[in-house]
């Protein structure tokens, strides 16, 4: 289990498959991979920029413990999640959730269940910038009904 709180831009696709390297060859059937980048816009508004901040030591605890919680209810092998904080501009990621696992079903599961505690209850404050100021966003978005 790996979480990495990132003061700059980072590249998902690149730090995803340098952790999977380091993992025992044949020992996961699959990835489930979630990667969240800036949007140029909000509840109808253009958006310049993004302010993300934590609470240190806080967050990677509560990360880490989402985590443990997950895999205590699905086999995985591995998770790794990295988060952005600081000024974010739109296009860069954000977020990436990756999670390994024997099967789809326990890889889909976990990955789910983590994008959606970031969403909701991770310790993370946005503030969005605007042609007009500045605004604190709204405790983020509920989990969409799976289709």
């Amino acid at each position: 289990m790996t979480v990495k709180i990132l003061e700059q831009p980072f590249d998902p696709w690149r730090m995803v498959g340098a952790h999977e390297r380091r993992l025992r060859a044949g020992g996961h059937g699959a990835l489930a991979l979630f990667v969240g980048t800036m949007r140029d816009f909000n509840d109808g508004d253009a958006v310049e920029t993004l302010w993300l901040e934590h609470y240190p030591g806080m967050t990677e605890h509560c990360l880490r413990r989402s985590i443990e919680k997950a895999r205590a209810a699905h086999d995985t092998e591995d998770v790794l999640v990295a988060h952005r904080i600081g000024r974010i501009f739109p296009g860069d990621a954000i977020v990436a959730v990756a999670v390994w696992a024997a099967h789809r079903h326990d890889a889909w599961a976990v990955n789910r269940e983590l994008v959606e505690e970031l969403k909701s209850r991770a310790p993370f404050w946005k503030k969005e910038k605007l042609a007009g100021g500045e605004r604190w966003v709204e405790r983020n978005t509920p989990a969409v009904a799976a289709a």
